[in-house]
Order: structure tokens, then sequence, then C-alpha cells
């Protein structure tokens, strides 16, 4: 009786070491950041004019197969092992790069207002921002997600991980080109280009081309 019972005792190290691996830090991260920006989604103007439909699926299709690829327990599913490991003190370092970039996205979004949409459109009084963040880079939001994506794919240290954070970011980019080839036709091109030759798309402090 009491060897059938030890054998159904579950080490408690076991179960610790699920729920305090480095990478839970950073998903719950990602889920308060998800939150709030769907909450400040019902903050934005009135739309008079969106982008192609067709356009607008390309870069979701490429950020989607991405985010399923980064998602963590994919790379168990697949039988994929860590190519390295950051342990504690690199997830904590990762987590406050996350939060870094994540904070420069609620910057952009702040001071964009009203204008900012999840899709490519024209807003009511839609104008050029370029102080801030935009000061900075013309997308600082992408920046920002770019920033929190590079450190989760780190931390997590699989192939799958890499690869979905490099479809999402290319996926970012092919909405960054899009959006500023609307934003040309819509607000003008001698007004948009002048901003864009004085400010980095992406990139912080990327020399101009």
């Amino acid at each position: 009786m009491t060897g059938r019972t030890s054998s159904c005792k579950t080490n408690p190290g076991d179960i610790g070491i699920v729920f305090t691996r480095p990478s839970v830090v950073l998903e719950l991260i990602w889920i308060v950041w998800l939150c709030s920006w769907v909450a400040a989604s019902f903050w934005s103007g009135r739309t008079q004019k969106k982008i192609a439909t067709l356009e607008t699926w390309t870069y979701r299709a490429v950020m989607i197969a991405g985010g399923i690829l980064l998602v963590p327990w994919i790379a168990p599913v697949l039988g994929e092992k860590q190519i390295w490991q950051v342990g504690y003190g690199g997830a904590d370092l990762l987590a406050a790069v996350m939060v870094a970039g994540l904070a420069f996205t609620w910057w952009g979004r702040i001071y964009l207002g009203r204008l900012w949409s999840s899709v490519i459109t024209r807003k009511e009084d839609h104008r050029i921002i370029d102080t801030g963040p935009y000061a900075i880079v013309r997308h600082p939001i992408y920046t920002g997600l770019i920033i929190g994506l590079l450190a989760t794919a780190t931390a997590e240290g699989t192939v799958s991980g890499l690869i979905g954070a490099v479809l999402i970011i290319f996926g970012i980019w092919l909405k960054a080109s899009s959006e500023e080839r609307f934003l040309v036709a819509e607000l003008g091109q001698d007004l948009y280009r002048s901003y864009c030759r004085r400010v980095p798309m992406l990139v912080p402090f990327l020399p101009h081309r």
C-alpha cells in the first residue's frame, strides 16, 4: 500500500519548473500588452478611406504564420530542442528589453491619438505626426514590436521561434511599406517624402538614404 502511494507522488520541483521557466514572464508581458492594446482600440477617429483588402491580407498572412511558429508550445510539438538557454538572469534582461520596446509602442500610440488604426486607413484630419517618437522613426509602434519579438525569440531559443519572429518582422515591414505608399498618395508626395528624408523608417539613427 505504501509503495503504491509513493509511486503516485508528483515531484513539486517538476511543477515549479513548468510554471517558472524563463519564457513565462515574457508571455505574461505580451498578454498584458495585448489586452491593453485591444482595450485602447476603441479610442480612434472615424475612417475615411482604407487600403485594398488583398494587400492587407498579404502582410497579415505572413504575420499569422510567424505568430503560430513563435507560440512557445509549437517547438515541443515539432520535437525541437533549444539551441541555447538564456537562464533566469538572461530572461530578466530580455524582459526588460521587451518592456522597453512595448513602452515605445505605447509612446507612439499616445502621440498618434485618434489617428491610430489597426489597419492602414486615412482618418479624419489625417496629418503627419513628426514629434515625439515620430521624430526618431516613422513607425515607432512597429519598431517597438520588433524589439519585443526579437527579445521573445531570443528567450525561446528555438529554430521555429526564430523563424516565426523573422516572418512577423517581414510582415511588419510589408505593412509599413504599404502604409507609406498609401500615405504618399493620400497626403501628397512632396510632404511625406520630405518626412521620409528626415526620419528613418524603422531603425533609429539609421543613416538616411
